[in-house]
C-alpha cells in the first residue's frame, strides 16, 4: 500500500513552497527557486510557480485527492461534502503567480523559532484553560444571595471562553499541520493532535484536503474546501444563536458527523475525493481518530459527571462550539467576494490587518494572501513577509470594521447585480517588479 500524501507532504526549505512527493516516493518540487529567471508575462508580474497533481492510473476511478480553512464557505459541513453533486478533477497543472522576493530574505523568513512557537502555543492553550477555570469558579460561586451579579459574571466568563474556543480548532491545527510552528516535526504533530482532540476536529481528513487547497486554491474543478462565491446569511436567528451564544443543533450535527466517521462512513463529494475508497489505510486512520474523539470525550464526560463536575462538559467537552462571532468575523474575509479559477492568489485571497488580540487568537492568518504565496513561512513571520512583498500586493484593509465594511459593500453589489465581479487593486507590472 503506497504511503498517503499526508505522510509524504513536506515543506521545501529551498523556496518556501510545498514540496510534494509523488506516490512512488520520488520527489518533485511544486514551484521553482525564487532566484530563477522568469519569462515575461503579458498579464501579470513576477515569477509563476507550477502546482501539479497527477493521480496514478490505478487511483483515477475514485479520484485520489487530498481543505476547510475558510469558515462558513459554501460546503455542507454536516454531510461532509459539497452541497449537491460535484465531481472533482484529481489531475491538474496550475501556473501560480507569486510576488518576487529576494532569496536570502525568504530563507531568513522561513526559519522556525521554537521560542515563538512555544510562546504562542502555551499562551493560546493557557488562555483557553484559564477561561475554563474562571467560568467554572463563577458557576461554583453562584447562590441565592448573589445571583443578580454572579449570573451576569458567569455569562461574561462563558462568552470570553467561547470566543477563543473556535480558534482552538482548524485554525491552530492548520498552522501546526504546516509543520512551521516548531523546528521539531514531532512537536508540531503532537500539538496538532492536542488541538484536534479539544475541538473535535479530524486532522486526518484536513491534511489531505488542505494540501489540495494550497495547490488549487479556489479552482472549482479541484478545490472543494473553498468554493466561490462564498455565501453567508445574517438573517436567520439560528446563525446569531451560534455566533453570540450556543446553537445546540450545531453540536448535534458535529456529534453525528464524528459518529458516522467512527463507523467508517464517508459521505459527500469532497470527503470521498480526499478520502478515496481505494486508500484503505487512510480511511482506517480517519475512522480511528473519530473513535478516539468519541471514546476520549465520552470517558472524560463520564468522569466529569461521576465526580460532580458536570459543568466541565460545558466548558471543555463542548467548549469550542459556541460564541463563534470572532471566528466568523476573521474567517469569512479570507476569500469572500473574490475570484475563482485565476492562477493569482492576489485575485482570490484577502489580507487584512487587526489588533494584537484577534491576531493572537487567529495565529496571524489575517495575512492570508501572504500565507498562500509562501506557505513555508511561519505564521509569526507573516507580517515581515508582508512588508517584503507589499509593493506587489493589493492594499490591505486595516481592522475588522473596515474589512467588513468593504465586504458588506461587495455583498450589496453582488445582490444587486449577479454578474458583478470584484477585481482587487493590483500594482502595475512596471512599478511592482523587484530586480531578480
Amino acid at each position: 500500500m503506497p504511503a498517503t500524501r499526508s505522510r509524504l507532504l513536506r515543506l521545501s526549505r529551498k523556496c518556501g513552497q510545498w514540496r510534494e512527493p509523488n506516490l512512488a516516493g520520488r520527489c518533485r518540487l511544486v514551484g521553482r527557486p525564487v532566484s530563477e529567471a522568469h519569462a515575461p508575462l503579458p498579464a501579470g508580474v513576477g515569477p509563476r510557480v507550477v502546482s501539479r497533481r497527477k493521480t496514478p492510473s490505478h487511483c483515477r476511478s475514485t479520484g485520489v485527492g487530498s481543505r476547510l480553512h475558510a469558515a462558513h464557505c459554501r460546503t455542507n459541513r454536516g454531510s461532509g461534502g459539497v452541497s449537491g453533486t460535484h465531481s472533482f478533477d484529481p489531475d491538474f497543472r496550475i501556473d501560480w503567480y507569486r510576488s518576487p522576493i529576494d532569496r536570502e530574505v525568504l530563507t531568513e523568513l522561513m526559519q522556525r523559532n521554537d521560542l515563538r512557537g512555544w510562546l504562542q502555543t502555551i499562551c493560546h492553550l493557557g488562555l483557553f484553560f484559564v477561561t475554563v477555570a474562571l467560568a467554572s469558579l463563577a458557576y461554583l460561586n453562584i447562590d441565592a444571595s448573589n445571583w443578580p451579579w454572579a449570573l451576569p459574571l458567569l455569562i461574561a466568563a462563558l462568552f470570553a471562553h467561547g470566543t477563543i474556543g473556535p480558534f482552538m480548532g482548524l485554525i491552530a491545527v492548520h498552522e501546526l499541520q504546516h509543520r512551521t510552528v516548531f523546528r521539531s516535526r514531532r512537536l508540531n504533530a503532537f500539538f496538532e493532535k492536542v488541538y484536534a482532540f479539544i475541538s473535535w476536529s479530524n486532522y486526518i481528513w484536513y491534511q489531505e484536503s488542505h494540501a489540495i487547497h494550497h495547490q488549487a486554491t479556489c479552482h472549482a474543478a479541484h478545490d472543494g474546501e473553498v468554493l466561490l462565491p462564498v455565501r453567508f446569511s445574517l438573517r436567520r436567528w439560528r446563525v446569531w444563536l451560534g455566533l453570540l451564544a450556543w446553537n445546540p443543533n450545531n453540536t448535534w450535527q458535529r456529534l453525528k458527523l464524528v459518529w458516522r466517521h467512527a463507523r467508517g462512513e464517508v459521505r459527500g463529494d469532497w470527503y470521498g475525493h480526499v478520502l478515496p475508497e481505494s486508500d484503505k489505510a487512510l480511511r482506517h486512520r480517519h475512522r480511528n481518530w473519530a473513535r478516539t474523539l468519541l471514546i476520549g470525550h465520552g470517558v472524560l464526560a463520564l468522569a466529569f459527571i461521576l465526580t460532580g463536575n458536570w459543568f466541565l462538559i460545558v466548558v471543555f467537552t463542548i467548549g469550542t462550539q459556541y460564541c463563534g462571532w470572532l471566528g466568523f468575523l476573521c474567517g469569512v474575509p479570507q476569500h469572500y467576494g473574490l475570484n475563482s479559477d485565476i492562477p493569482d492568489f492576489r485575485m482570490n485571497t484577502r489580507t487584512f490587518t487587526c489588533s494584537w488580540l484577534p491576531a493572537f487568537y487567529y495565529w496571524n492568518m489575517q495575512y492570508h494572501l501572504e500565507h498562500h504565496m509562501y506557505p513555508a513561512v511561519p505564521f509569526y513571520n507573516l507580517p515581515k513577509l508582508r512588508k517584503a512583498i507589499e509593493q506587489d500586493l493589493p492594499p490591505a484593509t486595516h481592522g475588522l470594521f473596515a474589512t467588513w465594511r468593504e465586504m458588506l459593500a461587495l455583498r450589496r453589489n453582488f445582490l444587486a447585480d449577479p454578474s458583478f465581479r470584484y477585481s482587487p487593486a493590483i500594482p502595475r507590472p512596471s512599478t511592482s517588479m523587484n530586480p531578480a
